[in-house]
């Protein structure tokens, strides 16, 4: 006689992908960055800002939820990060300025070349002529980098700059909680705080790891525990 065969009770959360939205930006410490992004996404007239801050600070976070948001008030958004253009020609700038929001993530590794800079410099221009705004994360204000071409340094040091702290701990565990919650995930503080002792502290990072736990959570039908995390994670 065979083995009966055990029918896998089908787990009654599902597994939700994370977005990036102004909502869901955490941090006491930015609460006034928050309110004038929203401040400036929210006015009619073409801008330039920088976020600023170091790893973790939420730059990127910021750069996509502000696409999100002007595409849920029906304005075109696009969000590229600089660091993927370390193998394309300057040309890749070109005609960005038909979205009505250009996010530019990673303004330190705009490749040192002074095409490059020259089409950001004509791409700044462009964007502010057609009425759009441009979105530019840096973990440094323009100001204190160096520019081979002084008209794309005047342009960005006139820039408006908003300073992003990086996350305190209380901070990471509160973001991490939450964004438990919104997949039906209880994540208990001392889990959480287990966690952040051994994960590494940008938010991408954590929250692609709360992925991994929630999809282990799914499969195993276990709660996140301290000595499931350390099997999950092979800590």
């Amino acid at each position: 006689m065979g083995e009966p065969v055990v029918q896998e009770q089908l787990p009654l959360r599902v597994s939700l992908r994370d977005e990036a939205t102004l909502e869901n930006y955490h941090g006491e410490h930015n609460r006034q960055g928050l309110a004038r992004v929203r401040q400036i996404l929210a006015a009619p007239e073409p801008a330039v800002t920088v976020l600023c801050g170091g790893s973790g600070a939420g730059k990127s976070h910021l750069l996509n939820a502000l696409c999100l948001a002007a595409e849920a008030q029906g304005d075109s958004a696009l969000c590229l990060s600089l660091s993927e253009a370390q193998h394309l020609p300057a040309e890749a700038l070109l005609g960005l300025e038909q979205f009505r929001l250009v996010c530019l993530d990673d303004l330190q590794a705009l490749p040192a070349d002074p095409a490059w800079e020259e089409a950001l410099f004509h791409l700044h221009n462009r964007v502010l002529d057609a009425g759009g705004q441009l979105w530019i994360g840096a973990p440094a204000p323009p100001a204190t980098m160096h520019w081979q071409l002084p008209d794309l340094a005047s342009r960005l040091k006139a820039a408006a700059v908003i300073q992003l702290r990086s996350p305190e701990d209380d901070d990471l565990l509160h973001l991490l909680q939450a964004r438990a919650a919104s997949r039906g995930l209880e994540l208990a503080e001392e889990v959480g705080r287990y966690v952040l002792r051994r994960a590494p502290r940008d938010t991408g990072s954590l929250l692609e790891l709360l992925a991994q736990l929630d999809d282990a959570s799914l499969r195993n039908q276990r709660r996140l525990t301290i000595p499931f995390v350390k099997t999950v994670m092979a800590w």
